[in-house]
């Protein structure tokens, strides 16, 4: 029985790539500033997008110098040989780019293979079964790159290959504007806010009496006054489950973004016992309180909780739940993440190998608080906003469904494209812009 059509062929990814790069297996010097020159590390690459949003930066003579083998650009395919192996990401914009460690790029021969074909191809089934096959190390899986270089790609004609690239590509499309929509919505909460409650230019603030820089009717107490904290569950690596289909979502320190902010596929599996204080749900606030990297960009940070079904999601113990009392949620979220409250109390963390906030330490701060009248008002604007947010972070999980149930029917050719009539972009006809 024939594992693909008969059309298609199969060859090593030596022979049909123009470019398969490794790193320099050295750690590249970062500089504590930003700049221009970004490093692509492991963990920039995850389910098949290279994510530059959390990266670090380096000086013009280090980029260069990493970069003596091969520059990345547009398009180029990132694959992960350690820590983890067999993520792959595609790069997508014109950023000055260059490989961390435990990465390599493939660039394929667009006379032979298309670029995006062979993207598709590398996060299929037939290829990480290769990866992983190709995968030893004792403690830690990796892929030499030998080995990279001699997986086998099965592929059709290149029309075909363009054909089954056009329709993929198209969920990618979709998902990718609709981030850039939820990062335009987020950036407008945030100005909302910055205007009203920090530049205090609020509705009504021409009449407003200021009294040492704050208005008079602006209510001042500690934390709790306002909103409690519900601590998170200690786990082992035994409450992490995968394939037992009662397991709740789990919120860890995975979950968070480094600049704040939810992360979808940092998302847990957890199997053990819980109680109802440590249950968020839609819409819920929850603060990273632990930070294993030692550099205090998660530590502080906020997130709110997405849709994840009726059952809710499990949080750690590296995260507490912020409780509302007398102020919405909307505007617990707003001012924790966007009044500078996060980098404030990071402060306070500390620990010898892992940092780690107390959390009773974020209730018992001092804050001033508008009047209800005015956090209603708030509220009124950026609800809307937050409620958008959630819609598309729901179609984006849609979208990514559908595609990866297409994804391996179609580069294995028992979904067939000969049938579709497709009218290709410039990009896609002309070879050379591959």
């Amino acid at each position: 029985m024939r594992l693909f059509p008969e059309s298609w062929k199969l060859d090593e990814a030596r022979n049909l790539c123009e470019e398969i790069v490794d790193c320099i297996n050295k750690t590249a010097p970062i500089v504590d500033y930003e700049t221009p020159y970004k490093m692509i590390r492991t963990t920039n690459v995850k389910s098949g997008w290279v994510n530059l949003d959390e990266v670090n930066n380096v000086d013009e003579a280090t980029f260069i110098k990493w970069n003596r083998r091969l520059t990345p650009k547009r398009n180029d395919i990132v694959l992960t040989r350690e820590a983890p192996l067999g993520d792959v990401g595609l790069i997508r914009s014109d950023d000055k780019v260059f490989l961390g460690q435990r990465t390599m790029i493939y660039r394929a021969d667009n006379k032979k293979l298309d670029q995006r074909f062979l993207y598709y191809s590398l996060q299929g089934p037939t290829l990480q079964a290769q990866i992983k096959t190709y995968g030893s190390g004792s403690t830690v899986e990796h892929m030499r790159v030998p080995d990279a270089e001699k997986l086998v790609i099965p592929y059709p004609p290149i029309n075909e290959q363009k054909k089954i690239s056009f329709v993929l590509s198209a969920y990618d499309d979709l998902i990718e504007n609709n981030k850039r929509r939820i990062a335009l919505l987020e950036k407008m909460a945030e100005e909302i806010y910055r205007e009203w409650f920090v530049r205090f230019r609020f509705p009504g603030y021409q009449t407003a009496e200021f009294e040492k820089g704050v208005p008079k009717n602006w209510e001042g107490g500690r934390g709790d006054l306002f909103f409690d904290h519900a601590k998170g569950k200690s786990y082992t690596s035994d409450d992490i489950s995968e394939s037992d289909e009662n397991a709740m979502p789990f919120i860890t320190l995975k979950s968070f973004n480094r600049g704040g902010g939810y992360r979808g596929d940092g998302l847990k599996s957890y199997s053990g016992k819980f109680s109802d204080k440590q249950l968020v749900f839609e819409g819920d606030v929850v603060m990273a309180v632990t930070d294993m990297t030692q550099s205090r960009e998660v530590v502080g940070r906020v997130a709110r909780i997405p849709d994840l079904g009726e059952k809710g999601a499990v949080i750690s113990l590296d995260v507490i739940k912020l409780v509302p009392k007398t102020i919405s949620t909307t505007y617990l979220y707003s001012y924790m993440k966007y009044s500078g409250f996060g980098d404030f109390i990071k402060s306070f963390a500390n620990g010898a190998n892992v940092l780690h906030l107390k959390p009773d330490l974020v209730t018992q701060q001092v804050i001033a608080m508008p009047p209800e009248e005015l956090r209603n008002k708030f509220d009124d604007f950026v609800k809307p906003i937050h409620k958008k947010v959630g819609f598309l972070t729901k179609e984006i999980e849609n979208l990514e469904e559908t595609k990866n149930k297409l994804l391996p029917r179609l580069i294995s050719g028992k979904l067939s494209v000969d049938e579709l009539d497709i009218q290709f972009p410039p990009s896609m006809v002309d070879n050379e812009a591959a």
